[in-house]
């Protein structure tokens, strides 16, 4: 009787879902591997590519498991977490990010059965923690340095690590290409770590063999004032400006107010702005400076007075093309034409306006510092390029990481085959439990292969046997 007058005790807020042990792991696998379905099919060569609908009516296509994932609205808590390893992927390395989700997904689904039959999960870990340790041990030994070999050998093996990560792209028609221009890219920034050095311009329209690469700076012409037509569009070896400053007559942005007791003092405050403004304009041209750019508006009249001096100007340039030409050029980006000296001047050996599609560019090439590339990509509808884009980025991150972790293995699902034998054979020397779970580890590793011949829609038993087959013959 005393037990029942007991009043319950209400910890968690009403309508929590307390659901745990080992129904909820359980559940919590069938939410992974779910996930890890939906981008399954996108490995590859020969994988497909995603139509990614949202709720604002953007469409996306694309074949990056880190663009799906991010895309896929996941709101259990168990799945999101794949989705922070395809990001985190995608941010370190830049390429694997569909095979990072497959293979997390797997080993899952690999230790389910010894979940539902009572198994505890540290047990699990501990052996899977093992196995890992081996399997990066035994990458270790695999793997291949590409230091120490001439230039152009670097270049080749680069190129064929772009091409790797290109060929299960859309633009995989392309791949060597695109492998050529990426490895050039990269070897234009140099050592330095900013990756926002090599921009990408995308100009609809053309094939995508007419796009190109610039060993320095492009950026779309900006918006422009009458006079712009007389300016030239062509220098070699030019200086050029580059302001944080507008250039033009304005009017005053609280409301100043100016009491005059004489009339005739009204016109020296007129001639006084424009006094201003021609001051500004006298000191650029003394300046010596051939080109001008600015990140804020060049007027009318800057623009016809700059005209008039043979010198080509651009206002409103993105902040990140006015630093990038900074970078390339050696320039300063300068917040006043006070005592502009030459050392804040960047130059470059040819500067030009061009035509390229519907779009006119302006291409500073035969930059002093280097350490900047853009490049320039055409093709036919948006969503295509915006792909192409996305493809470039995975490209231009692994040859980034190759210069840096300089050892590569096998592609293609055999390492993935490799490691699987050795822990097979490794795990038969364990007594225990144990055993079962590195083999089931091994078993896992076999993922990768496996769906890359159900996306070529070969059988995939059968050549994973013949695979297992050759991994098991010694190497001559």
């Amino acid at each position: 009787m005393a037990a029942m007058m007991q009043p319950q005790i209400i910890l968690l807020k009403e309508g929590t879902d307390t659901s745990q042990g080992k129904a909820q792991l359980v559940s919590n696998i069938n939410a992974c591997t779910a996930v890890a379905d939906v981008v399954r099919s996108t490995l590859g060569p020969r994988g497909m590519d995603k139509l990614i609908h949202d709720d604002k009516g953007t469409v996306t296509i694309s074949n990056d498991g880190a663009t799906i994932m991010k895309l896929l609205d996941i709101v259990h808590p168990a799945a999101k977490i794949l989705v922070d390893i395809a990001k985190s992927q995608d941010s370190e390395v830049g390429d694997g990010t569909t095979t990072v989700v497959l293979l997390a997904a797997e080993f899952l689904r690999e230790a389910k059965p010894f979940i539902e039959d009572g198994v505890h999960p540290q047990n699990l870990i501990r052996s899977f923690r093992n196995a890992s340790y081996k399997a990066i041990q035994k990458v270790k030994e695999l793997a291949k340095s590409i230091e120490g070999q001439s230039l152009e050998e670097k270049k080749r093996l680069l190129s064929k690590c772009a091409a790797t990560t290109l060929s299960s792209k859309l633009i995989g028609g392309e791949k060597e290409f695109f492998a050529s221009m990426v490895v050039d890219a990269v070897g234009a920034i140099g050592d330095g770590d900013r990756l926002n050095m090599i921009g990408i311009k995308k100009v609809p329209g053309g094939t995508m063999r007419d796009s190109f690469l610039v060993n320095g700076v492009a950026f779309k012409k900006t918006f422009s004032y009458a006079g712009f037509e007389q300016q030239p569009k062509k220098f070699l070896n030019p200086k050029i400006l580059l302001l944080n400053i507008e250039l033009e007559l304005k009017s005053e942005k609280e409301n100043a107010e100016i009491r005059l007791s004489d009339p005739s003092q009204y016109q020296s405050i007129v001639d006084a702005e424009w006094n201003i403004i021609y001051d500004k304009l006298d000191k650029c041209v003394q300046s010596g400076a051939k080109v001008v750019l600015s990140r804020l508006a060049i007027g009318d009249l800057a623009t016809q007075y700059f005209a008039d001096r043979d010198i080509f100007c651009a206002g409103r340039v993105a902040e990140e093309d006015l630093l990038r030409v900074a970078a390339a050029t050696g320039g300063t980006v300068q917040t006043s034409v006070n005592n502009v000296v030459d050392e804040v001047l960047g130059t470059c050996e040819h500067f030009e306006e061009r035509q390229v599609g519907n779009e006119r560019f302006n291409i500073f090439s035969g930059c002093p510092s280097g350490r900047t590339a853009t490049i320039v990509l055409r093709g036919g509808a948006d969503q295509f390029i915006e792909e192409a884009e996305r493809s470039l980025h995975d490209a231009i991150m692994i040859v980034r990481r190759a210069t840096k972790n300089s050892t590569v293995v096998a592609g293609g699902g055999a390492i993935d085959m490799e490691i699987s034998k050795y822990l097979r054979q490794e795990s038969r020397a364990i007594a225990g439990k144990s055993q079962f779970f590195i083999n089931s580890y091994a078993k896992a590793l076999e993922v990768i292969p496996r769906q890359l011949c159900d996306n070529a829609g070969f059988d995939a038993t059968d050549v994973l046997n013949k695979l297992r087959q050759k991994h098991a013959l010694p190497t001559g």
